[in-house]
This record gives structure tokens, sequence and C-alpha cells, in this order.
């Protein structure tokens, strides 16, 4: 079985966000880039099922400029077997998903995080299966190969469901698909300088959304310490500024 794991550059998420003076970009001076969380658990899931056996290969895929290099180097160095950029800005999910078509069409099994930690647009995995002409499945919080056939969990409200499901298949992949985010090895990141990471020219494909400025949420108001034995303050503060009863 051959596994391919879409993977997206996000901002670290403890960086504070800012924009550029005309608020139609975020400024991206020395922020730190990492994997996307939801990604990085898809792809550390992908390493466990190959080290038990049944997973011949797993590869990353990337759509972004050179600055994602990094993170897709990480994502060798977690166990990714080699990797694939495509030479393009990710102007929407759209866009994006038809830039993946590229590599993604030779895989047993596709995972892609419910959403990115930045736009939050999670439209990426479900735009791809339909492009590529494949199932997918959503909600999946579990995934394991018995006796080569897919078992998929999906937690549902007050149950769990559990699907047999043919190749090849695309996933989007929720909390509880791993436990904890692989860390790479010193071992793991001596070899992967040695994997291969391939570098795609974008194709001709149009973006459907487009972004004409953002802003940031207003100020939070100052703090009001209300003295202990002040109920009556409390009660009218709560009703009348914070309208909370």
């Amino acid at each position: 079985m051959k596994i391919l794991v879409l993977i997206s550059n996000v901002p670290d998420t403890t960086t504070k966000v800012r924009l550029t003076g005309d608020n139609k970009a975020f400024d991206t001076t020395g922020i730190q880039w990492i994997i996307n969380p939801w990604d990085e658990l898809a792809l550390t899931r992908a390493v466990e099922l190959k080290e038990a056996g049944g997973v011949e290969k797993i590869t990353v895929a990337n759509v972004g400029s050179k600055i994602t290099e990094s993170t897709l180097r990480k994502a060798l160095a977690v166990g990714a077997d080699d990797a694939f950029r495509i030479d393009a800005e990710p102007s929407d999910a759209y866009y994006v998903a038809k830039q993946l078509m590229q590599v993604a069409g030779s895989y047993d099994l596709i995972m892609a995080g419910i959403e990115a930690s930045d736009y939050n647009g999670s439209g990426v995995g479900g735009m791809l299966a339909e492009m590529l002409g494949i199932n997918s499945v959503s909600a999946v919080s579990g995934v394991d190969i018995e006796n080569g056939e897919l078992k998929i969990r999906r937690d549902l409200d007050g149950a769990s469901q559990v699907l047999s499901i043919p190749t090849p298949v695309l996933i989007i992949v929720q909390k509880g698909i791993a436990i904890d985010p692989r860390i790479p090895a010193m071992r793991g990141i001596m070899m992967a300088r040695k994997k291969n990471l391939n570098v795609l020219p974008a194709i001709d494909a149009t973006a459907r959304t487009e972004f004409l400025n953002y802003e940031l949420p207003a100020p939070k108001a100052a703090c009001k310490i209300v003295d202990e034995d002040n109920a009556k303050e409390l009660i009218t503060l709560l009703h009348e500024d914070a309208k909370v009863i």
C-alpha cells in the first residue's frame, strides 16, 4: 500500500498575527513555519502503519514556494520516504487541490488534515477526492490495515462508526488519528537530507476565491476589578456591560 499525506506549511500556533500596511496580506517577517498540526498527526499515523507492516511507501506533498521546503524536510525526517513541492502560491483551496492532482493519482490512501490552522478552510481534501473521482471519508479519528484492508473509524456524537472501505480512498483526519506527533530523531534528520524532494511547476488553474483585505479583532476592553464584597456591582456589570445575565 502506498500512502500520500498532504502537508500544509503554516505559522507556528503561537505566532502573533501582523498585517502589512495596506491590510491586504499577512506580515511574514520572522515567522516560524511548521507542519500543520492535523497533517502532522496524519503523517504520524502513516508512519505507525508502515512500522506495523503493510505500507510500502509514504509520500508527502505540498503546494508552496521554496520557503516550505524546510517543513517538507521535517516530514521526511519524521518518516516519509519522499516529498513533492508544487511551486505555486496556495491562493485558495480549489487552486491547491487542482495542483495536487499532479501527484495524487497513484496512491492507495491519501490523508488530509481536517483543516489548516491558518485559514481553517477545510476544503482541500474533499475537493481533491472529487477531482480524482475517488471516495472520501471525513471526520476520521482512526485508521488501521487488517489483512490488507482499510478499517476506518469515525467518532460521531455519542457513537463510533467503523467502516471497511476499498482503495483508493481519501480520508480527512481529525483529533484522535494519532496520540502525539512524531518528533524527528537525529538519525531521521540525517537521513532526510538524502531523500528526494521533487519540485514540480504549477499547472494552469484559476483560483475561485480572492481575499481583498484583512482586519484584526478589536482590542479587548480594560479589565474591571470588583471588590469581593460588592456583589451588587458585579451583577450590574454582568447584566448591563457584559450582557451575560
